[in-house]
Protein backbone atom coordinates (compact mmCIF):
# COMPACT_ATOMS: atom_id res chain seq x y z
CA UNK A 1 0.00 0.00 0.00
CA UNK A 2 1.11 3.54 -0.72
CA UNK A 3 2.43 5.26 2.39
CA UNK A 4 3.52 8.90 2.90
CA UNK A 5 7.04 9.24 4.31
CA UNK A 6 7.97 12.65 5.73
CA UNK A 7 11.36 14.27 6.27
CA UNK A 8 12.79 17.70 6.97
CA UNK A 9 11.56 18.72 10.41
CA UNK A 10 13.81 20.23 13.05
CA UNK A 11 14.60 23.23 15.21
CA UNK A 12 14.73 26.72 13.75
CA UNK A 13 14.73 30.25 15.12
CA UNK A 14 11.81 32.59 14.68
CA UNK A 15 11.92 34.13 11.21
CA UNK A 16 13.79 31.19 9.77
CA UNK A 17 12.83 28.66 7.11
CA UNK A 18 12.41 24.91 6.77
CA UNK A 19 11.35 22.65 3.94
CA UNK A 20 9.40 19.49 4.59
CA UNK A 21 9.25 16.65 2.08
CA UNK A 22 6.73 13.86 1.74
CA UNK A 23 7.29 10.97 -0.62
CA UNK A 24 4.53 8.56 -1.61
CA UNK A 25 6.38 5.33 -0.87
CA UNK A 26 5.17 2.29 -2.78
CA UNK A 27 3.45 4.43 -5.36
CA UNK A 28 1.79 2.67 -8.26
CA UNK A 29 2.46 5.61 -10.56
CA UNK A 30 -0.78 7.43 -9.90
CA UNK A 31 -0.75 11.00 -8.67
CA UNK A 32 -2.53 11.64 -5.41
CA UNK A 33 -3.97 14.67 -3.76
CA UNK A 34 -1.68 15.27 -0.79
CA UNK A 35 -1.13 17.77 1.95
CA UNK A 36 -0.08 18.60 5.47
CA UNK A 37 -1.83 18.89 8.77
CA UNK A 38 -0.19 19.94 12.02
CA UNK A 39 -0.92 19.36 15.66
CA UNK A 40 0.47 21.55 18.41
CA UNK A 41 0.54 20.39 22.05
CA UNK A 42 -2.93 20.55 23.56
CA UNK A 43 -4.56 21.54 20.27
CA UNK A 44 -6.55 19.80 17.59
CA UNK A 45 -4.99 18.74 14.32
CA UNK A 46 -5.46 21.46 11.69
CA UNK A 47 -5.05 21.61 7.94
CA UNK A 48 -1.96 23.55 6.83
CA UNK A 49 -1.91 23.10 3.06
CA UNK A 50 -3.31 20.84 0.36
CA UNK A 51 -2.35 20.19 -3.24
CA UNK A 52 -4.39 18.26 -5.78
CA UNK A 53 -3.03 15.89 -8.41
CA UNK A 54 -3.44 18.81 -10.84
CA UNK A 55 -1.42 21.11 -8.52
CA UNK A 56 -4.27 23.29 -7.28
CA UNK A 57 -3.43 24.48 -3.79
CA UNK A 58 -5.20 25.48 -0.60
CA UNK A 59 -3.76 27.05 2.56
CA UNK A 60 -4.81 27.79 6.10
CA UNK A 61 -5.22 31.51 6.72
CA UNK A 62 -2.50 31.38 9.37
CA UNK A 63 0.19 30.29 6.87
CA UNK A 64 -1.01 32.04 3.70
CA UNK A 65 1.87 34.03 2.20
CA UNK A 66 4.50 32.28 4.35
CA UNK A 67 4.17 28.62 3.35
CA UNK A 68 4.20 27.16 -0.15
CA UNK A 69 3.15 23.64 -1.08
CA UNK A 70 4.42 22.14 -4.32
CA UNK A 71 4.88 18.75 -5.91
CA UNK A 72 7.28 16.85 -8.11
CA UNK A 73 5.19 14.26 -9.91
CA UNK A 74 8.23 12.53 -11.35
CA UNK A 75 9.30 11.70 -7.79
CA UNK A 76 5.76 11.49 -6.37
CA UNK A 77 6.88 13.89 -3.69
CA UNK A 78 5.23 16.92 -2.13
CA UNK A 79 7.13 19.76 -0.48
CA UNK A 80 6.14 22.33 2.10
CA UNK A 81 8.40 25.37 2.06
CA UNK A 82 7.94 27.25 5.33
CA UNK A 83 9.29 30.78 5.56
CA UNK A 84 9.12 33.43 8.27
CA UNK A 85 8.42 30.76 10.85
CA UNK A 86 6.86 31.80 14.14
CA UNK A 87 6.82 30.09 17.55
CA UNK A 88 3.12 29.35 17.00
CA UNK A 89 4.10 27.18 14.02
CA UNK A 90 5.66 24.70 16.46
CA UNK A 91 3.85 21.39 15.97
CA UNK A 92 4.11 17.87 14.64
CA UNK A 93 3.46 18.08 10.91
CA UNK A 94 1.68 15.15 9.33
CA UNK A 95 1.66 14.45 5.62
CA UNK A 96 -1.30 12.68 4.10
CA UNK A 97 -2.46 11.44 0.73
CA UNK A 98 -5.88 10.45 -0.55
CA UNK A 99 -6.07 6.84 -1.64
CA UNK A 100 -9.44 5.53 -2.79
CA UNK A 101 -11.23 8.30 -0.91
CA UNK A 102 -9.38 7.51 2.33
CA UNK A 103 -6.75 9.75 3.91
CA UNK A 104 -3.53 7.83 4.59
CA UNK A 105 -1.25 9.47 7.18
CA UNK A 106 2.49 9.64 7.54
CA UNK A 107 4.24 9.22 10.88
CA UNK A 108 4.73 12.94 11.45
CA UNK A 109 7.77 15.18 11.77
CA UNK A 110 8.40 17.69 14.54
CA UNK A 111 8.97 21.35 13.76
CA UNK A 112 10.10 23.53 16.66
CA UNK A 113 10.41 27.29 16.27
CA UNK A 114 12.27 29.06 19.05
CA UNK A 115 11.65 32.71 19.90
Amino acid sequence: QVQPVESGGGLVQSGGSLRLSCAASGSDGRFYSMGWYRQAPGKERELVAHITSGASTQYADSVQGRFTISRDNAKNTVFLQMNDLKPEDTAVYYCYLYLGGTRVWGQGTLVTVSS
